[in-house]
């Protein structure tokens, strides 16, 4: 287990007893697999299913049955199909209870870009502008910086704006924040972080929640703190 699973991991824990939750493309995909077993969740996927179940086994998978990622999923007993239309007007239409997506960059204020980077090729915004602005709660799960080392969470973004002001939760391998009045909260840490060293790798402001508490991460998911 890395530190995606782990990061999928925690953010699975802030889905409820019933949300209609659609999982976005990257880490939240993973969140499929780490849903409490006592909690009922329905996944719905914009290429038009509502019931997804965990990922299934390869001599298990079904090529006709895939998410909008492209990767095999299950269905669970129940489940539903239908066309684009209906299932971005679910999204449109305030159907959708929470959003798990990623992110490139995240701004103190609970801005998000997560579909281009300038001076490279662009496929398009796809369903994410329609998911973060019509979901109820948005929570992004993300690393904590990109792979070479350098800050998703910042003061403002940079790149092309998804939306501004609509992130809820964000989750990171390190820590989970909420954003509240255009403020960014910290109320969880991993205890093999110091505050000090989270603010080295966080050069976007945040306070600190009078619920703050530090968390120690499952072994199985630890991997090397890397900071500079």
């Amino acid at each position: 287990m890395d530190t995606r699973h782990y990061i999928a991991w925690r953010a699975a824990q802030e889905l409820e007893d019933g949300d209609i939750v659609n999982l976005g493309i990257g880490v939240p995909v993973l969140v499929a697999d780490y849903i409490p077993e006592n909690r009922q969740v329905f996944l719905q996927s914009e290429n038009g299913i509502l019931g997804v179940g965990p990922t299934p086994p390869p001599d298990k998978s079904d090529p006709d049955l895939i998410n909008a990622s492209k990767l095999p999923i299950s269905e669970l007993v129940g489940a539903s199909y239908f066309d684009s239309a209906l299932s971005f007007a679910m999204m449109r239409g305030g159907h959708v209870d929470k959003t798990v997506i990623g992110a490139l960059q995240v701004s103190e204020t609970g801005d998000i870009a997560n579909w281009a980077v300038p001076g490279k090729d662009v496929l398009g915004v796809g369903g994410a502008m329609d998911l973060i602005v019509g979901a109820k709660t948005v929570i992004v799960a993300t690393t904590h910086l990109t792979p070479d080392g350098k800050p998703k969470l910042v003061p403002s973004c940079t790149y092309p704006l998804t939306a501004k002001g609509e992130v809820d939760i964000l989750v990171t391998e390190y820590a989970v924040f909420r954003f509240q009045d255009s403020k960014m909260i910290l109320v969880e840490m991993v205890d093999e972080l110091s505050l000090d060293q989270l603010h080295e790798i966080t050069p976007a402001r945040f306070e600190l929640s009078k619920n703050f508490y530090a968390v120690s991460r499952p072994e199985v998911y630890s991997s090397p703190i890397k900071v500079t």
